[in-house]
C-alpha cells in the first residue's frame, strides 16, 4: 500500500500580516554625531516639553560616519519608567541597514544617574545588536538641565 496516496493535505487559511519598512520625512536635519554633546542636543529636541513629564525611548539610527539616518520613538510611559523592548530596538536597527545606534531615554526626575535596571538593559542592547555587527555608541539620559553619558563614563 502507498501511504502517499491516502494522505490528506489540510489547508488552513488565515490572514497574515505583512510588515513593511516606510520612511517617512521628518523636520529634522540629519547631522553628524561626534560627540556626547552633539547626542543630547539632536536627541533633547524630540521631546519638547514632556522631558520632564513622563519617560520615553529613543532609539537614534547612524550610518558609519555617525551622520543620522533616521531615529525612531520606541516606548513612552509614566513618571518613573518606560520599558524598551530589546527584539523591537533589534527590529528597527536591522530595517534600517544602520551600522550604529545610540540610546536615549529621560529621567523625568532630574536625576542623570543610571539606575541598575538602565545599566542591565544597555549590556543586553549592546550584546545583542553586535549579533548583527550594529555598534551601540552610547546611551544617554537626558533630563531637562542635562544629561548622562555611557560612553563618557566608559561603562558601555
Amino acid at each position: 500500500m502507498n501511504p502517499l496516496k491516502y494522505s490528506i493535505m489540510i489547508t488552513y487559511k488565515a490572514n497574515i500580516n505583512r510588515i513593511r519598512l516606510v520612511k517617512e520625512k521628518s523636520n529634522y536635519k540629519k547631522v553628524k554625531i561626534s560627540s556626547s554633546r552633539d547626542a543630547y542636543e539632536y536627541i533633547k529636541s524630540f521631546y519638547f516639553d514632556d522631558i520632564s513629564i513622563f519617560e520615553s525611548f529613543y532609539l537614534l539610527l547612524l550610518n558609519r560616519a555617525n551622520n543620522t539616518t533616521g531615529y525612531v520613538k520606541i516606548s513612552q510611559g509614566g513618571i518613573t519608567g518606560t520599558i524598551a523592548d530589546p527584539r523591537i530596538i533589534a527590529k528597527y536597527a536591522i530595517d534600517s541597514l544602520c551600522t550604529s545606534v545610540i540610546l536615549a531615554h529621560n529621567h523625568p526626575s532630574g536625576n542623570h544617574y543610571p539606575s541598575e535596571a538602565d545599566k542591565n538593559l544597555t549590556t543586553k542592547i549592546k550584546t545583542g545588536l553586535l549579533l548583527f555587527d550594529i555598534t551601540t555608541l552610547d546611551h544617554i539620559i537626558l533630563t531637562e538641565d542635562g544629561y548622562y553619558s555611557f560612553a563618557d563614563e566608559n561603562i558601555i
